[in-house]
């Protein structure tokens, strides 16, 4: 018998850390060699990481959530003298081998093994939180693709377990608390956000579009397309942004605050914010201004399909320049989006409603909506930041512009 004293290795980003985000072996467990041992996150990307040798785990070193340095003990395995591996007492798995093994993705999906060990498709999240509230995931039928269990999965057992006590007693229903740990992408999220407010002086503008002629010229344009070909109100706005970019160069540019430096870019990578199950991510629609108006619908759908299923890598979601948010149906009358840092400015996009307007002395019905935008007001003057918007609003409200060429 011997003990493998396993090593975090770099897993090829030049990072010095990474955080914890599920363990797929417990202690006292008897795994194979290449059978999935850890999952760690760095920048929004998760990678797996296997076992090098097989054995029996004698301790973990870290819990869910924690941070580990590159190169730190994070398990003990006991091995068989025979198993042909060497000595493994101090011995560190080859810079890069887990990371070979494993390619990096964004939030993958574990693998789904009903058919190969009895393991449970879901996200790290998902099953963290499996683990946090004791519940049997065997149990549980999952909503998501091939039985992917969901975090609304877990909802549904919670609420149905509330109906239960609450039917079961005549005293008032407890106060049942689930506790989510911010581990992940979540915490990712968290983090990121709040160093932007808390570095980034925000300036936010809210302009009102006129978009009667847009949704017409929309519409006509769907009319002979099947409903997976329809545009959406995004790559208009996208194509409005390119234009007036070109008239304000500004505010397609990153600031390097420690550095001192504006970096103005002639390519436009356009960040189109995108919800998941996993939370907020942002694939970028590279060099948009070289786009025509379907290409970029398809160039969005594709990317957020990605973002959704979480199979968009980290090349996928870094390199934006501008990020266009929007929250479609439910997006209200105005917003103070975030800005997603180095970026200097982020275009927000609010719900679309119909109300009386005057016109030429006559009240007409006309279809308003609201760009809500923010930016940097340490590079980006207000009155800079407002001729760029009203310079959106001019092209979606002679929308025939944006189809030439």
């Amino acid at each position: 018998m011997g003990q493998f004293v396993f090593k975090l290795p770099d897993v090829g980003e030049g990072i010095a850390e990474a955080e914890i985000v599920a363990w797929h072996a417990e202690i006292g467990q008897e795994i194979r060699e290449d059978d999935p041992l850890i999952d760690v996150m760095t920048d929004k990307a998760t990678v797996e990481i296997s076992s090098p040798v097989s054995g029996r785990v004698l301790s973990r070193h870290g819990e869910v959530g924690a941070m580990a340095a590159i190169g730190s003990e994070i398990v003990v395995i006991e091995t068989q003298a025979a198993s042909g591996k060497r000595p493994g007492n101090g011995h560190m798995m080859p810079s890069g081998m887990a990371a070979r093994r494993q390619p990096i993705v964004t939030e993958k999906t574990p693998r789904l093994a009903q058919a190969s060990g009895g393991k449970i498709l879901a996200s790290p999240a998902v099953r963290a939180r499996l683990v946090a509230l004791g519940i049997d995931p065997h149990e549980i039928s999952g909503s998501g693709p091939e039985g992917r269990i969901e975090h609304a999965d877990l909802d549904g057992v919670l609420t149905r377990t509330r109906m239960r006590v609450a039917k079961s007693s005549s005293s008032p229903a407890a106060d049942v608390i689930d506790e989510v740990k911010v581990i992940g992408l979540r915490r990712q999220i968290a983090e990121r956000m709040l160093e932007s407010k808390r570095r980034i002086p925000h300036f936010s503008y809210v302009e009102e579009i006129d978009v009667t002629a847009l949704e017409a010229l929309r519409a006509d344009l769907n009319g002979a397309v099947s409903e997976a070909g329809r545009l959406t109100l995004l790559p208009f706005l996208i194509l409005a942004i390119v234009r007036a970019i070109a008239e304000h160069p500004g505010v397609n540019a990153h600031y390097d605050d420690k550095a001192g430096l504006i970096r103005r870019h002639s390519a436009v990578h356009v960040g189109v914010a995108t919800q998941t199950p996993r939370g907020l991510v942002v694939p970028v629609v590279r060099h948009a201004e070289t786009l025509s108006l379907r290409v970029l619908a398809s160039e969005i759908a594709r990317l957020s399909e990605l973002a959704r299923n979480g199979k968009a890598g980290r090349e996928l979601l870094t390199g934006s320049t501008i990020t266009v948010s929007s929250l479609g149906p439910l997006g209200g009358i105005m917003a103070t989006p975030i800005i997603n840092p180095p970026e200097v400015a982020i275009v927000g996009v609010n719900k679309i409603v119909e109300r009386p307007v005057v016109q030429a002395g006559q009240v007409a019905i006309a279809k308003l909506m609201n760009l809500s935008s923010s930016f940097d007001h340490r590079v980006v003057d207000g009155f800079d930041a407002a001729s760029f918007i009203k310079g959106i609003k001019a092209e979606l409200e002679a929308p025939g512009r944006l189809l030439a060429a």
